[in-house]
């Protein structure tokens, strides 16, 4: 026991070997002992079933831990200084072996967090292991597990991959070292790639009572797909276990296993067969992973892998992983990895190599990770009673907990809650106003409550008609954004908004025609003669009329048509006709999709004009001053019109001519355009486009990926649509293959092979304000990167500036150097030079900013195809080169390939850290940034980004799709919460 100088960390340890020989692995001594109330029924669980026990999980209080000094105890106290005293219970100077056991949370009750590993053996000892920091949180608690190996006389450091791994670490056998490079990097990484390995999904391995379940359904499973005699064929055992995406591996790892019991040509295995199988699959030993990978490559099972089989692997794994470019290149990393592990070249793999694989990235993990692993869920079987005073405080912080997220809850959305609450504060009023005044009526004497809703929620139709054009007038919303209405009005949310005020037009059409139609005109036809005459005949020709000739008037059948125009108009707005996700037969297929959507809503030109016309010819209102339709829709009316003639001047006056175009991988085409003079944009802004060889009606809005600087003008455009499709075939038609290499940007000249093209714009976006923040966090799913791209470059531009000016503060201008971006051609050399500055700033010493650019930058790509990279292969090997200063952090993950650590990619990842360790680059992107597996942490990346940037106001940018939006909305908004960094969301909407 002691204690270092000058450091906030200090270590105590306490041992003492469990004696006794009889008894669980405590020993018998430890149970004899008088233990509280709390610990009985461990004590008893231990007894009648100790495996059951080992997975128990438990609190256990600081007054018990004086029960456990015959225990080996390894505390680690965080933040004690010199003096750790005053952490003795009840402020009593703690013995040696007490020291640190009070953990209190709020001052109410000390725990101690405890993990224990067991041993059968007689000199077996138990490991507690608690975390305790000044702020008083409360200790993790973890798992107690067996232990095959006897762990007292490890280090802590082999204590921990001992636990972690479970083999038997031998201290007298050195290392072997296979690289005769030596290099740590390098065995670090391709150790990595091993570590952990599984040959199930992770959520199989991670507890028995998991693991029970899983076998329970594989052996439902198996009952389903065995044959007449009981026994299941190698074809059916990948959907048997789960792996029915990848037969051709799980046919692999039939064999290997079969080969492991020394059998040969197994074609069906039995039951029993099956459960060996399974549980040697979820063995999270060391050594059964090793044996079990290492057969898996050793298909002649003669205790060696060559490099052929190596090469078997690497292409079984790239097709499992649906990774054709890695297949074709299969034997060159088939080499690489024999270089790797065969140093003394003897043709060949051993086993021994492997672990020395495992065991190099089991000690690179040991230093990276925490001593405790953290395990939230509580074993029912051991807990604390609550007691009235607990149980009081509990709902006290139940309610301080709520009030809390309501706080914040407003916080993070003031802007839409404000706009919401005055939008329905106002249909209420309109409402009641109409409702009141239709009731106080002649009117009212023959229809009744049923005239007073249809006019109250035709008030409100009245301003909704309104209200929904202003949303889609971007040329206004794009400068009101700049203004200080900005601050406090929510002007990213304009489509969401236009889309919640379309809800509250089909509510209001609903109400006031299912009024009239389904009550006011039979309650008219059905009234008292003398009744009507009285009241409202002058407004029928002073004749009672029938409900099929009310229905028949001008004034009902101009509301019909209105009703069945915005309803088809609706219904194709709708996000599963407008994607094509709803799948219609011929010649109905042509009802979905863009194009439908586009034609359908711009019959709202008819809607209004009937509109008008039907508000002139009223039932019930006869002075003009009452009949105030047009009074609502006149204004929005006029600003829209403008808008859009705007859009027509400017088609005319922006003059580009398309320079370079390319087709990407994932039918993606890049558009290279000259700027046109006065043409100014932000990174985030989007254009719209038209192409008036395909169709001089519509345009299509795509995120600017050039940019500010540059002086041309890119946008990448992905055929997801009819639109988008036929501009894809009409440039793959007009490039001609053979030339492709060959050709670059010329702004002079527009080629004339590539059709004619018109842009409008800029248009605002959220992305555009990322200056606002001093970090951001920016995330795209496939295509929905694009908005980034330029956030990214502009970035670039800023770290070349600030550069220069360090350098060379007499240049007036940034030298012309490789173009941001550098598109690839179908696998083709992507480097070209462009004949432009890339700023065109007129002094680098006078920056026209409002805000300093971020200080540092997360870029998360997330893309399902590998050839996506290349879209954006330039720009990433540009931050790469340049970005000394790691400013930009970019990510891209490929959810293709199955996560780091499944057996399927195990390989991959091994060819891939090798490969980037030798030359820089990574195999699956061709670029200097690491690909990734699978799909992102979130959890984590937020925890990380806020612990790096402590109290910084972090920008959240997002565009995909909605399912991921929440999840990042949500994790904004906690770890706004829990943290001194404020995350502020934003997502991407056209």
């Amino acid at each position: 026991m002691g204690m270092e100088e000058g450091k906030s960390k200090v270590t105590t340890t306490t041992t003492v070997a469990a004696a006794g020989t009889g008894g669980p692995a405590f020993g018998a001594g430890f149970f004899d002992k008088p233990v509280p109330p709390e610990l009985k029924q461990l004590r008893d669980l231990f007894r009648e079933d100790p495996s059951e026990a080992a997975q128990a999980t438990f609190h256990i209080n600081s007054q018990i831990c004086h029960n456990l000094r015959e225990i080996k105890v390894e505390r680690c106290y965080e933040g004690l200084g010199e003096d750790f005293s005053n952490f003795g219970q009840n402020g009593a100077h703690p013995s040696n072996e007490d020291r640190g056991h009070s953990l209190y949370e709020d001052g109410e009750h000390p725990f101690i967090g405890a993990i224990g590993r067991l041993n059968s053996n007689n000199n077996s000892c138990m490991h507690i292991q608690g975390s305790m920091s000044t702020s008083g949180s409360l200790a993790r608690v973890l798992p107690v597990m067996y232990s095959p190996t006897n762990t007292c006389n490890l280090q802590p450091q082999q204590l921990h991959r001992a636990q972690c791994e479970g083999y038997q670490e031998d201290q007298h056998q050195p290392q072997r070292s296979y690289s005769g490079r030596s290099s740590t990097t390098t065995l670090t990484g391709a150790g990595y790639a091993l570590e952990g390995l599984r040959f199930i999904s992770r959520s199989t391995c991670c507890r028995t009572d998991q693991k029970l379940q899983w076998w329970e359904a594989v052996e439902r499973r198996f009952h389903k797909l065995a044959s007449a005699d009981g026994s299941l064929s190698r074809s059916n055992f990948a959907a048997c276990i789960g792996m029915e995406d990848s037969e051709a591996f799980a046919g692999e790892l039939f064999d290997a296993l079969t080969r492991r019991k020394g059998e040969d040509d197994v074609s069906c295995i039995s039951l029993e067969g099956l459960k060996d199988y399974w549980y040697q699959i979820t063995d999270e030993s060391f050594h059964s992973r090793a044996q079990i990978f290492f057969n898996l490559c050793d298909k002649d099972s003669d205790g060696r892998i060559a490099e052929e089989e190596v090469k078997e692997m690497i292409m079984l794994s790239a097709s499992s992983n649906k990774l054709s470019i890695l297949e074709e290149q299969a034997e060159e990393y088939a080499s690489l990895i024999m270089q790797e592990l065969d140093v003394d070249k003897q043709g060949y793999i051993e086993l021994s190599h492997l672990e020395s694989l495992f065991r190099a990235a089991a000690q690179g993990l040991s230093r990276d990770n925490s001593m405790i692993r953290s395990n939230n869920a509580i074993n029912s079987k051991i807990s604390l009673a609550p007691t009235p005073l607990r149980r009081r405080r509990r709902v006290l912080k139940s309610l301080l907990y709520l009030n809390r997220k309501a706080m914040y809850f407003l916080w993070d959305h003031w802007q839409r809650i404000w706009v919401l609450a005055s939008w329905v504060a106002t249909m209420v009023g309109l409402f009641t106003w109409k409702f009141i005044q239709y009731k106080n009526r002649a009117d009212f004497q023959v229809m009744g409550y049923c005239v007073c809703t249809a006019k109250g929620a035709a008030e409100t139709l009245k301003l909704n008609m309104a209200l929904i054009l202003l949303p889609v007038c971007r040329n206004s919303m794009t400068w009101l954004r700049s203004t200080l209405l900005g601050s406090i009005m929510p002007f990213n949310d304009n489509i969401n908004f236009h889309k919640i005020i379309a809800g509250g037009i089909l509510l209001g059409v609903t109400m006031h025609a299912g009024s009239h139609l389904g009550c006011d005109f039979p309650r008219i036809a059905a009234a008292d003669q003398k009744m009507f005459m009285a009241t409202i005949a002058s407004d029928f020709g002073n004749k009672q009329p029938s409900v099929m000739e009310i229905v028949l008037t001008l004034e009902v059948m101009s509301g019909i048509i209105m009703v069945v125009l915005m309803g088809f108009a609706y219904l194709l707005a709708n996000h599963w006709f407008r994607r094509n996700i709803v799948k219609l037969p011929w010649p109905f297929h042509r009802l979905t999709g863009f194009n439908a959507f586009w034609y359908s809503h711009h019959l709202f030109l008819l809607v209004y004009a009937i509109l008008i016309i039907h508000s002139l010819y009223l039932f019930l209102a006869h002075d003009w001053t009452q009949k105030t339709t047009w009074i609502y829709v006149a204004a929005p009316m006029l600003l829209y019109m403008g808008e859009r003639s705007l859009r027509v001047f400017r088609a005319r006056q922006y003059k580009v001519n398309t320079v370079k175009a390319a087709i990407y991988h994932g039918d993606v085409l890049a558009l290279y355009m000259t700027k046109p003079p006065g043409f100014k944009y932000e990174s985030g802004m989007y254009i719209f486009l038209q192409c008036p060889a395909i169709s001089p009606f519509e345009w299509h809005p795509f995120s600017i990926t050039s940019a500010p600087g540059d002086q041309y003008l890119s946008v990448h455009i992905r055929a997801l649509g009819d639109w988008t499709r036929e501009m894809g075939k009409v440039f793959r038609e007009a490039l001609d293959y053979s030339e492709r290499k060959k050709y670059e940007i010329d702004e002079n000249e527009h080629d004339p092979r590539f059709p004619k093209l018109c842009i409008d714009g800029p248009y605002g976006a959220p992305a555009q304000d990322y200056k606002k923040y001093e970090v951001l966090l920016l995330v795209g799913v496939g295509i929905g990167a694009t908005p980034f791209i330029s956030v990214v470059k502009d970035v670039l531009n800023h770290i070349r500036l600030a550069e220069l000016n360090l350098v060379d503060y007499s240049s007036n201008s940034i030298s012309s150097s490789k173009s941001s971006e550098s598109p690839t051609v179908h696998g083709q050399n992507n480097n070209y030079a462009s004949p432009v500055p890339l700023m065109s700033m007129a002094s680098p010493r006078r920056p026209k900013k409002k805000h300093r650019p971020p200080t540092q930058a997360y870029f998360y790509w997330i893309t399902r195809e590998q050839g996506s990279f290349d879209w954006f292969k330039g720009i990433m090997n540009e931050v790469a080169e340049t970005d000394h200063r790691a400013v930009i952090e970019m990510h891209n993950y490929l959810t293709s390939v199955y996560e780091e650590g499944d057996a399927r990619s195990a390989l991959i990842t091994l060819v891939q850290a090798l490969h980037h360790a030798r030359s820089g680059v990574d195999i699956l992107s061709g670029t200097r940034v690491r690909t990734h597996f699978a799909r992102p942490n979130w959890r984590k990346v937020f925890s990380r980004i806020a612990e790096s940037h402590p109290g910084a106001r972090i920008g959240v940018f997002y565009c995909g799709p909605s399912v991921l939006a929440k999840e990042l909305e949500r994790l904004s908004s906690r770890f706004s919460q829990n943290s001194s960094s404020k995350f502020e969301f934003h997502k991407e909407n056209f």
